[in-house]
């Protein structure tokens, strides 16, 4: 780190476990801004940073530097990273990502990432999707949803078709 940064964890009274959690971030790269910015927004909360794995998992999953920190200004960034990524990895487009992780921040109802995906593997689009949950659709709605186009799905073209062959001479 450059001894400016380092005079920024000085005055924030950096601990030992805090340290660690930095070092970890370092060695993935961030920046130096980025690691004291996370450790100020902890501060601010009141608590200690110790949020380093959720916030590489989140920059495992491409979010930005300006992402991450939201997230721990918000201080979520334990609580929405896990979901964050698996948003990322169902394949939703970025702008529904945002608007879904935006939802979130702002303690808005959403449905969980598990019961996205499975819309979504259910042939919805994201703006069908997206619809629902700006309606309100809870989870347990969403699993009913699924249930049934699940069913439909497995169902379809399964009718008994009687195969007529020659007739024996």
């Amino acid at each position: 780190m450059w001894s400016s940064a380092i005079e920024q964890l000085k005055r924030l009274n950096t601990s030992d476990a805090e340290v660690a959690q930095l070092v970890k971030l370092k060695q993935a790269g961030v920046t130096d801004d980025t690691c004291v910015a996370l450790l100020q927004a902890a501060h601010d909360k009141k608590h200690p940073f110790s949020s380093a794995d959720s916030a590489l998992n989140l920059f495992g999953a491409r979010y930005s530097e300006s992402q991450v920190l939201e997230f721990a200004r918000a201080d979520q960034l334990d609580s929405i990273s896990s979901d964050a990524v698996m948003l990322r990895l169902i394949g939703l487009s970025d702008a529904t990502v945002q608007t879904l992780l935006h939802r979130r921040l702002q303690h808005l109802p959403t449905l969980g990432s598990d019961q996205i995906a499975r819309l979504k593997n259910t042939g919805l689009t994201e703006k069908q999707i997206l619809d629902r949950i700006d309606q309100g659709m809870t989870d347990e709605q969403a699993n009913r949803e699924i249930t049934v186009r699940e069913a439909v799905r497995n169902h379809s073209n399964t009718g008994f078709v009687r195969v007529q062959g020659r007739k024996p001479h």
